[in-house]
């Protein structure tokens, strides 16, 4: 299933995720405003999903998320949070710009550096201190 989804699905899929982690009822006319599109494109991808088996959806109901649909938008998901934890924690930069290069990121992005990223943050908090203590001595 990864491979077969389009970085523009891949951004469908993870706000239909977020709103239902948020249980917020979520329509197609709701998505478009949240995704910035026009209904005829959310009608589309919406579409591609239900045929993918990620969604289920009509025009009177709100928009649900498969098990499969449920996996593929945490996988999504995560992606998103590591690449984003990692740009505020260890490159310092704002949740703004750490939010927006990530959801650029997310679909490019290897497993492999991936992985390596977010061990790399989880050490980085872990040794905080000591990387700061560090920084500092090497300032002087």
């Amino acid at each position: 299933m990864t491979n077969t989804l389009s970085s523009g699905l891949e951004d469908y899929i993870e706000a239909i995720y977020i709103s239902s982690i948020n249980n917020e009822n979520l329509k197609g006319a709701d998505l478009a405003r949240k995704l910035s599109v026009s209904r005829a494109s959310v009608s589309e991808a919406l579409a591609k999903l239900v045929s993918k088996g990620l969604i289920k959806y009509n025009s009177y109901e709100s928009i649900s998320l498969t098990k499969q649909g449920e996996s593929e938008a945490q996988r999504v998901y995560s992606k998103h949070h590591i690449l984003k934890e990692f740009f505020e924690d260890v490159l310092n930069v704002s949740s703004q710009e750490a939010g927006d290069n990530a959801c650029k990121i997310e679909h490019i992005i290897s497993e492999n550096i991936l992985s390596r990223m977010e061990k790399f943050s989880k050490f980085f908090r872990k040794h905080k201190k000591i990387l700061e203590i560090y920084i500092e001595e090497s300032e002087k």
